[in-house]
């Protein structure tokens, strides 16, 4: 295990380009002690901690069809546009079982990003136990308007992404020299305000107005989070892995061959820059 953290950026359905590159890592055992995943991210880092190689794979194309996955019909029905009964408990314990024993084994530390609603800070939820702590990877997955909030102890929650969606300075605050971020975006991306949503999201949360004020900036604390990493990236303190391209994935993408199609550009990547990884990590 590399002395160094992971951060995995999020990004709906684009994520299966890190389900890509987990595989790889997976399949060179290649582990860290600190692990950081928001929304998507959150949700392909349990199977890598796991070890379950393709099961982040199988569960994004398997289970597109069926409603109680994702769809419409599940937002109008429960709130929820995936289905939290069958993503958080029919898919783990059922149709695609968790190996909680293989997770339990891991020695690092691992964390699944979240917003608190009232507070409007950034939730670093650590992933301990995953019979209980699955509701963190819940909350740090639950999107404005398209999911209900998420109570841990009383505080509600949603999306890490509005609030810190690349943690690469909670890892760098928490001692960890190196850090290797995938992200889902592609090299040059910019994230533009927020257009007409904004308007439901005062509405909807109108009694927590921190996420308002969140999504209201979210552009400006993304694009200089970016900004903050090709820095560190020149200096040699952070190994990025992202899409070189534009792809045409939608955060709730239905096309198996465009997400088969991300998947191995994921993993392909990865591969393609094994040895200068290695080298990254390795180096005294």
């Amino acid at each position: 295990m590399y002395q160094a953290g992971l951060i995995l950026e999020g990004g709906g359905m684009k994520g299966i380009y890190t389900a890509g590159v987990l595989d790889f890592f997976m399949d060179k055992e290649i582990f860290f002690s600190d692990c950081y995943g928001v929304s998507a991210g959150a949700c392909h880092l349990c199977s890598y901690l796991s070890r379950q190689r393709g099961r982040s794979y199988r569960i994004s194309l398997n289970y597109l069809d069926m409603k109680q996955y994702c769809s419409i019909e599940s937002l109008c029905r429960t709130g929820d546009l995936f289905g939290v009964d069958m993503n958080y408990k029919l898919i783990p314990d059922y149709l695609d079982p968790y190996d909680f024993d293989a997770f339990a084994e891991y020695e690092g530390r691992a964390y699944a990003v979240a917003t608190n609603i009232r507070t409007g800070d950034a939730a670093y939820l650590p992933l301990k136990d995953m019979h209980k702590d699955i509701v963190a990877v819940r909350a740090s997955s639950s999107l404005p308007l398209v999911s209900r909030n998420v109570k841990i102890d009383g505080e509600l929650y949603l999306d890490g992404g509005i609030s810190d969606s690349i943690p690469i300075r909670q890892s760098i605050r928490d001692g960890n020299r190196r850090n290797v971020i995938v992200m889902t975006k592609e090299e040059g991306y910019v994230r533009q305000p927020a257009g007409a949503e904004l308007a439901a999201v005062r509405i909807r949360y109108l009694q927590y107005p921190k996420v308002y004020e969140l999504m209201r900036e979210r552009h400006l604390s993304y694009n200089n989070t970016v900004q903050y990493i090709e820095e560190k990236k020149k200096s040699g303190e952070v190994f990025v892995i992202r899409p070189k391209c534009e792809n045409k994935v939608g955060r709730v993408e239905k096309d198996k061959e465009k997400l088969k199609a991300l998947y191995k550009e994921g993993y392909d990547d990865a591969k393609n820059c094994y040895l200068d990884l290695l080298e990254y990590l390795e180096k005294t």
